[in-house]
């Protein structure tokens, strides 16, 4: 096992068991990935976008702390729930913004080609969140899969970690996910 996916998984342990100075030792050394991640989210928002990736890091952290009692079970479990936090933070934004501008156009967030297969325009954050719920009552682990792959950027290998499944029930799922979100997105933008 990679060294500093070892000393995360330890520290996430440790900061799980009450450790007072784990969360300390933990935040600088997955700080580098967060803000990755948060970039990542970035890049999908429309230009002159207020919120930066470092206050999207900063705003997902405050939320991580404020998880009482969270029982980490790896790095790559404390980067899904991360992804989820930043994600829920772009909505409510998302969201906010479409309240305070009715009738005016969502700026489009384009997905990674693997998601989406045709090169129009993705669909708005809200959207896409609105697909994941309506998977996510269908079948939950199929919307986790999503989450957690596209969103969180794991690997096949960590979801299934994360998830407790083979990676060949993650790739089943994860193309499964893919062709419905595609059909619902492309249904939602034709309305």
């Amino acid at each position: 096992m990679d060294e500093s996916v070892q000393e995360v998984t330890q520290l996430l342990q440790a900061w799980s068991s009450g450790e007072q100075g784990a969360l300390d030792r933990l935040a600088p050394v997955v700080y580098r990935e967060l803000h990755r991640l948060a970039q990542r989210y970035m890049s999908h928002e429309r230009p002159g976008q207020t919120l930066q990736a470092t206050a999207l890091v900063n705003e997902a952290y405050l939320r991580l702390v404020d998880v009482k009692r969270m029982n980490w079970q790896n790095r790559a479990h404390f980067f899904g729930v991360s992804a989820q936090f930043m994600r829920r933070i772009l909505v409510e934004r998302a969201r906010s913004r479409r309240t305070i501008k009715r009738g005016s156009d969502a700026p489009p967030v384009v997905l990674d080609e693997g998601l989406l297969m045709s090169p129009s325009p993705g669909p708005d954050l809200v959207a896409l969140d609105d697909a994941l719920q309506a998977l996510a009552a269908i079948d939950s682990r199929r919307s986790q899969v999503v989450e957690l792959r596209f969103f969180g950027g794991l690997t096949v290998e960590e979801t299934a970690a994360v998830l407790h499944i083979s990676p060949v029930t993650v790739m089943s799922d994860w193309k499964f996910a893919k062709a419905w979100l595609l059909r619902e997105l492309g249904g939602a933008a034709g309305a």
